[in-house]
């Protein structure tokens, strides 16, 4: 997928005129504080974009998962006193609601240059739903549309598809022509060895980057609780690590298509296990023979340095999922190692995955990195080959 066919923003003619725009401030908070303000930050590019040429600015985004009514908690007033800070402006103005009258007022008033956030999106059933009145009512607060939300992209909801069909002018965002880009190319032509690692907990959330890398890819490093599937399907004992015991027989599958297409498949040698995740007493054993009453929590050191090796003779690396429970400090190492030889690697780099994404920046080492992803789900559906709908929305 490319924009090839979408309109850019800089050939959008936002002066005087009302702008909705799509955003993800879908951001952590604890007690109604905001914890990271990454995503916020950046969308700044596309949002001064349309000030500074005097745009009337209606944003719009989902936060949390309030289920299609009113959550107090949930609510986008932090998020507007953030954005004001980081504009350097007196107010962001919220509305009530996404939809309605008391919107409708808010986009009327603006004057060139201000900016407005509506509600949570997902305190409206009409949004997931899609709903065509729904798509209707925030189209009617604005003249043309942009959807610059790449991590909402691969959801076909009211404010990412249903809306562009009642606003005739349309463009994409400044982040999500940068998303587009930089995860397009890896799926293109790239700088060899070509070198994808993998993590998490299941092998059926990757099933289909992994198909799909199959074919593109040199190495394919697998770790965290997903290498013990295939350890397992191996004939290696894992002892209590979490195992998809019905998806043994597909990575035998995968295991053979991949020594099929002369791709190098590495998987740990060495794990840090424990009685459980809580557990204080900690060990480093082989892969392939964790004991009995112990679970693999972390790839060992000897793992962490093969992975490394391979990655710094690497001429393009992507990273998607934790090594380990990384949460967990004495679980962390082989995580933070990735991250590490990643950003140390002249390799062009490019991490998605909200729980890879939050270990770059535990790491300290994001500025290592070419590309880190602000969307998760919407970054692997496009690494599995599938067309976004927030996207497809914006060429028709």
């Amino acid at each position: 997928m490319d924009l090839a066919s979408v309109p850019k923003l800089a050939d959008l003619n936002v002066e005087s005129r009302r702008v909705l725009m799509r955003v993800d401030f879908n951001v952590p908070l604890a007690d109604g504080a905001i914890r990271d303000d990454t995503r916020i930050r950046a969308a700044l590019p596309t949002i001064e974009h349309i000030l500074g040429r005097g745009g009337r600015l209606v944003l719009m985004s989902h936060l949390g998962r309030p289920k299609g009514r009113p959550v107090p908690e949930y609510g986008l007033e932090p998020v507007a006193v953030r954005l004001a800070e980081l504009l350097g402006v007196g107010e962001v103005h919220l509305t009530d609601s996404c939809v309605g009258d008391g919107a409708r007022r808010v986009s009327l008033d603006l004057r060139d240059g201000q900016v407005a956030l509506l509600e949570n999106l997902r305190f409206h059933p009409g949004e997931t739903a899609n709903d065509e009145h729904f798509s209707r009512g925030l189209a009617a607060l604005a003249d043309v549309y942009v959807n610059d939300a790449f991590g909402a992209a691969h959801r076909a909801h009211a404010s990412t598809v249903g809306v562009a069909a009642f606003l005739r002018e349309k463009a994409a965002g400044l982040l999500l022509e940068k998303e587009v880009a930089a995860i397009g190319r890896l799926l293109g032509e790239v700088e060899r060895p070509y070198v994808a690692v993998l993590g998490g907990a299941k092998v059926s959330d990757k099933i289909g980057i992994i198909e799909n890398l199959l074919r593109r890819v040199d190495v394919l490093v697998i770790g965290g609780a997903m290498a013990n599937t295939f350890i397992a399907a191996a004939g290696g004992e894992v002892g209590g690590s979490l195992v998809e015991r019905d998806k043994l027989p597909l990575a035998r599958d995968l295991t053979a298509r991949a020594e099929g297409q002369g791709v190098r498949l590495l998987l740990p040698v060495d794990a840090v296990v424990a009685a459980a995740v809580d557990s204080e007493e900690t060990a480093t054993v082989d892969a392939r023979a964790v004991p009995d009453g112990r679970s693999a929590f972390d790839i060992g050191p000897e793992s962490a340095r093969l992975f490394g090796e391979v990655i710094s003779r690497a001429g393009t690396v992507l990273w998607n999922g934790p090594m380990g429970v990384f949460e967990r400090e004495r679980f962390a190492a082989g995580t933070l190692a990735m991250a590490g030889a990643i950003a140390a690697s002249a390799a062009f780099s490019v991490v998605g995955g909200g729980d890879s994404v939050a270990a770059v920046r535990q790491s300290g080492k994001e500025r290592g990195f070419d590309h880190v992803s602000t969307g998760g789900g919407a970054s692997l559906e496009m690494l599995e080959g599938k067309v976004l709908p927030g996207i497809a929305a914006l060429a028709s």
